[in-house]
């Protein structure tokens, strides 16, 4: 797979794309997050889909780093097991693989191999019930930490379901929080949440405290529009999803900004199988113009997005292995791309 590099000085550079088209089987559809196991053996990718009579459009796909296919779990419904608007997925220490569903307000648990283990939760406001759950990470205690969107709050349970404690409501103020989605964990234990509807991403001690805040809404660099996901790596520089800008944004520790990328996908070994098979495609495809020189009506980054195909269209969601590198799922194209520290 091709790789390329950044200009000297950048932090993060491309490596390859992962995954392709699918409504079924081997690929994605309209993916909202990924996650991978404890010993990096296996990468689970949830396609959210926009068929929900589709039963198995909706999913998750098992494969690994080099792109080996373990096959799927999960489908639309809501019986055990299936989905009705999954949103986000994580891995516990077990390796038990937890679905967050915003549509039935449960979350779904399943064993490394996807068979299906149980799900809790109920639709509320009081504590421990919740309503439009959508990311979802684990502690260092190996609790769960779920956005609870629509009660504008971040829940705290036992891997069991319990409930432990919540932080967080409505508003704009320190800590407060207008629809949060993506949520992440440091080195030490502090939770970042990707504040979705106040265009920033907020710290908090792992008790809950307000720490500090970062961003604002716009388009220049170090601000946000909808940012969707947040992860930080081991050094403490924050990964965020900027969602609404069709990239990705690197802060550093103390929320400076680093970098921002647009994407740069090539095809993944998945595709490039597919269009080795279908030799019409392949040859369509070779004499179409990916870069097209469009005059945009306006200058809203989803223009550009929408026609260049190495772009990020929808980066919605992040994830880092054990080798720093960062995984960024990408809803509209139906795939990741991976990115490495260029030094």
């Amino acid at each position: 797979m091709a790789t390329k590099g950044l200009e000297q000085g950048q932090f993060l550079r491309y490596v390859r794309t992962v995954g392709m088209t699918t409504m079924r089987g081997r690929g994605f559809y309209y993916p909202i997050d990924s996650a991978m196991s404890n010993d990096g053996g296996r990468l689970y990718v949830l396609s959210r889909s926009f068929e929900r009579a589709v039963s198995d459009s909706m999913r998750v796909t098992m494969l690994n780093e080099d792109g080996e296919y373990f096959g799927v779990f999960g489908s639309a419904g809501i019986g055990d097991g299936q989905f009705r608007w999954p949103c986000g997925i994580a891995v516990n220490d077990q390796n038990r693989v937890f679905v967050t569903d915003e549509y039935l307000n449960r979350v779904s648990v399943f064993n490394e191999s996807g068979e299906f283990l149980k799900h809790w939760g109920s639709e509320g406001e009081m504590e421990g019930m919740l309503n439009g759950p959508s990311g979802i990470v684990f502690d260092r205690d190996n609790n769960v930490l779920i956005a609870d969107s629509r009660n504008h709050r971040i829940q705290k349970f036992t891997s069991d379901g319990e409930f432990v404690k919540s932080f967080g409501e409505y508003g704009s103020g320190d800590g407060c929080l207008n629809l949060p989605w993506g949520l992440g964990v440091n080195q030490e234990g502090e939770i970042f949440v990707a504040d979705w509807g106040n265009d920033r991403i907020q710290r908090f001690t792992p008790n809950g405290e307000f720490v500090a805040k970062y961003g604002s809404s716009g388009r220049e660099e170090g601000e946000f529009t909808r940012p969707a996901g947040v992860i930080v790596n081991q050094e403490g520089y924050i990964y965020v999803a900027d969602w609404g800008n069709e990239r990705v944004q690197v802060l550093s520790p103390d929320g400076e900004f680093v970098q921002k990328i647009r994407g740069q996908a090539t095809n993944s070994e998945w595709a490039e199988d597919f269009l080795g098979v279908n030799v019409e495609e392949a040859g369509a495809r070779k004499r179409a113009n990916l870069e097209p020189d469009i005059e945009y009506f306006n200058d809203d980054p989803h223009e550009e997005s929408s026609h260049i195909e190495k772009l990020f269209w929808g980066p919605v969601s992040l994830m880092l292995d054990a080798e720093d590198r960062l995984f960024i799922t990408e809803t509209n194209r139906h795939r990741i791309q991976v990115f490495e520290r260029d030094n």
